[in-house]
């Protein structure tokens, strides 16, 4: 038979083994809690500085836009935008997913659905990736690389020798 005392020492370590395990934990999620903090911090300081350059920016296009029409340019800010289409310019200048688009819908017999693209260009056939393409897709038709058939159903562009295509639709 345990005496007493005995049991009262045996609960005693077990709850003393207890809290160095949660003051292990503990520590362990201040430090998890920091480098969140830390990740956090770095996000809303790119964001702001991304929100100050495109500001920028946009107030620089409407200051060129109203010299103007310019030769479009490289801003450097990681993003690479479609440059409207004009005569001699190759599907090269385009970002790399955007060549991809182009190749695709070149190679095929018909026009096609983003939901058929997206497969083809090596993405997953999900929700969100078919959306992304299909944005892409709208904006190749604005600036003149595609046309848009039917509602959703993209073909190469058909041009006119000679003859400009409009920015925009």
């Amino acid at each position: 038979m345990v005496s007493l005392p005995e049991e009262l020492e045996v609960r005693e370590a077990a709850a003393r083994r207890r809290v160095e395990e949660l003051q292990a934990e503990a520590a362990e999620l201040a430090l998890r809690l920091e480098a969140a903090r830390e990740d956090l911090s770095r996000l809303e300081i790119t964001r702001e500085t991304v929100t100050k350059v495109l500001a920028e920016l946009s107030a620089a296009d409407a200051d060129v836009e109203s010299d103007g029409p310019a030769e479009p340019e490289s801003h450097g800010v990681g993003a690479m935008m479609v440059p409207p289409w004009r005569e001699g310019l190759a599907a090269t200048v385009l970002p790399d997913v955007c060549r991809d688009i182009m190749e695709v819908v070149a190679d095929a017999p018909g026009p096609l659905q983003a939901k058929q693209i997206v497969p083809r260009i090596g993405l997953p056939a999900t929700t969100g990736k078919i959306e992304g393409t299909r944005a892409k897709l709208k904006r190749l038709v604005k600036r003149g690389w595609l046309d848009e058939d039917a509602p959703g159903r993209f073909s190469p562009a058909r041009r006119d020798p000679g003859a400009d295509r409009p920015e925009s639709r």
